[in-house]
């Protein structure tokens, strides 16, 4: 079974779409290359409560998890 930032990385399209990450308080701040690859169902799935769209830049409202994610993320890419 996949973990939670498994599922949140395949939701953002892949590793290769992701360009940076970072956890900040509650959300996982995310710049991306193609933004038409994010798929918010799978995000959601994965335990995302929102998804905020900003062009490339993708906030994603995971609760106090977010540092943690962010950084097993980071040790993916």
């Amino acid at each position: 079974m996949a973990s939670k930032a498994e599922n949140i990385v395949a939701g953002l399209g892949g590793l290769d779409n992701i360009v940076e990450i970072e956890g900040c308080v509650t959300r996982l701040r995310t710049e991306v290359e193609n933004p038409s690859l994010i798929d918010e169902t799978a995000l959601k799935a994965a335990g995302a409560h929102g998804v905020v769209r900003m062009g490339t830049a993708v906030q994603v409202v995971i609760g106090t998890d977010a540092d943690p994610v962010a950084a097993e993320i980071e040790d993916m890419m």
